[in-house]
């Protein structure tokens, strides 16, 4: 009777140190979400949180409208890579974030990134959170003065790749080669 007590105990203790360990490591390879809340608008004016970056992947990049040829080239390197991917890329949707509130309002946004594509959406907002958004992406980003008393923008020149949880899934690199960026956004269209 003893020896069938003491079986269902180490029974009933490989159970829990087996579920305990289940759920561990369920906790420790979750998907995570990069990058942290936000409240901001659209380029057409209208709310946009984190969440516009759930759901699908996303191809998300930080610049700004008075850029003179990082940000021009990456939004026409981003809507080339997505026209080439035609249905394979359909669910991946493409963000520009601006790094300079200031100048950029919905209107400038919209201006700026409906002259390139209709499959980029821009993003602004209030000084302060756009600061934080790019504390929480883990973006650089810096005024920099000019001679004539204006300034520039020095920034991270990457589009990251979110996967359909939010989760970071990569970057394509400034001036990438374009098969490469074509191949990762296909990844990231497939597993992302």
């Amino acid at each position: 009777m003893m020896r069938f007590v003491l079986a269902g105990i180490i029974f009933l203790m490989a159970i829990a140190i087996g579920w305990i360990t289940f759920d561990w490591y369920r906790i420790q390879n979750a998907e995570v979400a990069f990058g942290g809340p936000f409240e901001l608008v659209d380029n057409r004016g209208e709310p946009i949180t984190e969440q516009a970056f759930r759901e699908h992947p996303s191809a998300v990049f930080f610049g700004f409208t008075h850029c003179p040829e990082v940000c021009p080239t990456t939004l026409f390197e981003m809507d080339g890579w997505l026209k080439q991917l035609g249905d394979e890329g359909k669910d991946i949707r493409a963000y520009f974030v601006t790094v300079d509130p200031e100048r950029d309002t919905p209107q400038a946004m919209n201006d700026y990134v409906t002259n390139v594509s209709d499959r980029i959406t821009g993003i602004t907002g209030d000084p302060a959170k756009i600061d934080q958004v790019i504390k929480d992406f883990k973006i650089y980003a810096r005024k920099v003065p000019t001679e004539d008393g204006d300034y520039t923008m020095d920034h991270t020149a990457s589009v990251l790749l979110l996967g359909r949880q939010g989760q970071f899934f990569g970057t394509i690199a400034y001036e990438e080669n374009s098969e490469t960026a074509i191949a990762k956004l296909k990844r990231l269209a497939v597993e992302g």
